[in-house]
């Protein structure tokens, strides 16, 4: 059996992390070795604390078949398995303090891929759902792959942005076969199947625990060249992912907002802190030295009747299909809901959770 499983078993013992098993593999270099050594054994390499050894004796023993029943379950849910010293593990997430040894994916992973990661609050304003939506769409449209962690909220947009405009990476803090949050789902099959890819450190079957988040968010600023938070509080996950960038000399790029709007506090904590403050996407693309393709104008592609509905509707600010009636009450209402829908799949308009519609673009 190939040493890969043998090392994604090891990496299962929660008190091995990345750098304990480096530690371990140079003292030891051969992991199928590792996995059949006793707590003597292995304290006496000198890479491990007593406590530690102990553990990972304890592991392998009581769990024989792990690195054959990883590769089954692998194979069965068409899971894909690398380590860091093969050819398609991502590049500039090798160059971090501490590198997930492992990952496991759906997908497809470009190696040399331009990233930039895009997170923020869970609970957003429309404002920073629309700010979302159209950075990711208008850089994944330029090539760039958006990363973010399908989390609720400003990931979840960052990712249906970035599939209306090319690929999108999601990183999980649990197994790529456990939908989490329950309702992506159908987005993360989606961003499987259109090029992207879902990833995790951790096997298929692990559930999402408090302690993985932190670790998650090192691999999506880890697999980005820059980051852009578009919305977070003064005490919020998206800061850690931006701090992560930042340490590993990392560019982080953060979005203003209102002043009374408590969404607002972390990004301008950023700001102050030296973030680059961008207000179009055009801005991240200049400093990524790549050049935006040319959009159509989005009034060439409506008809005249998709055209009024255009017209009361707005950005920043989704309205309810009673709000669109109320706002033209001499349109025939029955044939809105199709116009919106014209438009939706032209990719004029977006519909929210809330069935609320505002305009993809800010023209």
């Amino acid at each position: 059996m190939e040493d890969r499983w043998y090392l994604a078993a090891l990496l299962q013992c929660r008190q091995i992390g990345s750098v304990r098993m480096r530690r371990l593999y140079d003292a030891v270099s051969d992991v199928h070795t590792i996995w059949s050594m006793n707590a003597a054994e292995l304290r006496k390499t000198g890479a491990l604390t007593d406590v530690v050894a102990d553990a990972l004796a304890r592991h392998s023993s009581m769990h024989p078949d792990l690195p054959a029943q990883i590769k089954e379950d692998c194979t069965r849910l068409n899971i894909t398995l690398i380590t860091i010293d093969d050819a398609d593990y991502p590049v500039v997430l090798r160059e971090i303090f501490d590198p997930p040894l492992v990952l496991y994916y759906r997908g497809t992973i470009v190696p040399d891929a331009r990233r930039i990661g895009i997170v923020g609050a869970r609970k957003f304003t429309a404002y920073g759902e629309a700010a979302a939506m159209e950075f990711a769409e208008r850089l994944a449209a330029a090539g760039v792959t958006v990363v973010s962690g399908a989390a609720r909220g400003i990931d979840t947009r960052a990712h249906r942005g970035a599939l209306r405009g090319g690929r999108t990476v999601a990183v999980l803090a649990c197994g790529v076969d456990i939908a989490y949050p329950p309702e992506n789902r159908r987005l993360l099959t989606q961003i499987g199947e259109t090029g992207g890819a879902v990833i995790s450190e951790y096997a298929p079957g692990t559930q999402p625990l408090p302690v993985f988040f932190p670790a998650r968010n090192r691999i999506i600023s880890g697999l980005s060249e820059g980051t852009l938070v578009v919305e977070a509080a003064q005490r919020s996950g998206s800061l850690i992912t931006a701090e992560m960038a930042l340490s590993e000399g990392r560019d982080v790029y953060a979005i203003p907002g209102s002043i009374y709007s408590p969404q607002s506090g972390g990004c301008h904590n950023l700001i102050r802190a030296g973030a680059r403050l961008v207000e179009t996407p055009q801005e991240i693309l200049v400093e990524m030295r790549l050049t935006e393709p040319p959009r159509r104008p989005v009034r060439e592609q409506l008809t005249p009747e998709e055209a009024r509905i255009y017209q009361v509707l707005s950005f920043d600010h989704a309205l309810s299909m009673d709000e669109i009636l109320d706002s033209m009450p001499e349109h025939e209402g029955a044939s809105i809901p199709l116009l919106l829908l014209q438009m939706q799949l032209k990719g004029i308009i977006t519909e929210n959770e809330m069935h609320a519609y505002r305009r993809a673009e800010r023209n």
